[in-house]
């Protein structure tokens, strides 16, 4: 059985020093470079998928337990360290306008490994429809700013990705697995981890959103004479009672990205009635489809044909060398180098057959008390 919840992280300024950067990118080769060789790489693509090994990973290379940096930080640390000639998986993407270029390097990746054209359609495809439905259907006020794409050898990927919330400077983080998503959205996401929790969300890819989701299609597909009329019957209610719609902060005030668009993107919702989606996959699909139009169809679905969508908010740490910002304690760089190199040793005996010392290494675990600092 595998979790699932979403992960806040208070926003911090600044980066990563280059001394530690190093550091960690060296670590993390060797870290990862011991689960592949021993487990395998799908089993090292399940563990970065999980939010709370992730987070423990990012602990153990020296970056900060609660910051939305380890999210950006860990996956760019991972992009130097891993190889698709070496370990048969390269990560693709990053922050900002690096994210930008996720679907060439993609391509550029996935021609490495010698996918077909049709296969690397299918993984451009992914990473795009992985973005839309963090960033337009399940709205909690956060918008992406970035997006890594793990992909292996074996057409394996999984997608760690974060967005960001301007009204309380936090972080969210979505982690996506290729073998936990038979639908991209029907509660797609292998984990989104945290200590916040919206009171009220909109989740149109939770099971119960379903009647919601149809009645989405259906609606958009109407011709926009009738879409139009749908959406006017819709406002007078709006000033009567959809303020129960609204979560309320401390002033008794609504969530502003949460509210009935005033205006809707005529353009893109004539867009989607030409193209008729099937379903509502193929909706969110269409170019120009956003939190906007999907709120939108969605309180129409409730107000007009009483399908109501979720508004839940589908919610759920350890250092080994410090963080950076000296919390718990500044890092411990002597330490940080002696693990380093005696991680490479243990590799470089492995790959000549000596798996003993590998395996004194697990023996050695059981003996290491849990709350030991190196």
């Amino acid at each position: 059985m595998f979790r699932t919840g979403i992960a806040n992280l208070p926003l911090h300024g600044g980066k990563a020093p280059a001394w530690l950067t190093t550091r960690m990118c060296k670590l993390a080769k060797e870290i990862a470079t011991i689960i592949i060789n021993e487990y395998g790489i799908n089993h090292f693509l399940t563990r970065v998928s999980d939010p709370y090994w992730f987070q423990a990973f990012g602990c153990v290379l020296g970056y900060d337990w609660h910051s939305s940096g380890v999210t950006t930080v860990v996956t760019g640390i991972l992009k130097q360290a891993l190889s698709p000639e070496e370990h048969g998986i390269a990560v693709c993407g990053g922050k900002g306008r690096t994210s930008r270029k996720t679907p060439m390097e993609i391509a550029d990746v996935a021609e490495k490994f010698g996918f077909s054209d049709n296969n690397i359609q299918t993984l451009e495809y992914t990473s795009r429809m992985t973005a839309k439905v963090d960033n337009a259907a399940i709205q909690a006020g956060y918008q992406l700013y970035h997006h890594a794409f793990l992909l292996t050898e074996n057409k394996k990927w999984a997608v760690i990705q974060q967005g960001m919330s301007a009204e309380d400077r936090t972080a969210r983080r979505y982690h996506w697995l290729s073998e936990n998503v038979s639908s991209f959205v029907v509660e797609p996401h292998n984990a989104i981890v945290g200590d916040a929790k919206r009171e009220k969300a909109l989740n149109m890819t939770a099971k119960s959103s379903e009647g919601a989701r149809k009645a989405s299609v259906d609606i958009a597909k109407e011709t926009p004479n009738r879409l139009m009329r749908l959406f006017e019957a819709a406002r007078p209610l709006e000033q009567r009672s959809l303020r129960e719609w609204f979560p309320q902060n401390a002033n008794q005030q609504p969530i502003v990205v949460l509210q009935m668009p005033r205006n809707a993107n005529w353009k893109t919702l004539k867009k989607v009635y030409e193209a008729q989606p099937r379903n509502y996959e193929e909706l969110l699909s269409v170019k120009g489809v956003g939190p906007a139009t999907v709120r939108g169809l969605a309180l129409v679905a409730e107000l007009v044909y009483g399908e109501k969508p979720s508004w839940d908010d589908p919610v759920k740490y350890s250092f080994a060398y410090g963080g950076k910002d000296g919390v718990p304690f500044p890092v411990h760089r002597r330490a940080m180098d002696e693990s380093i190199q005696l991680l490479r040793e243990t590799v470089q005996a492995a790959k000549i057959g000596d798996k003993e010392k590998l395996r004194s290494l697990q023996r050695l675990r059981r003996f290491v008390p849990e709350n030991a600092n190196i």
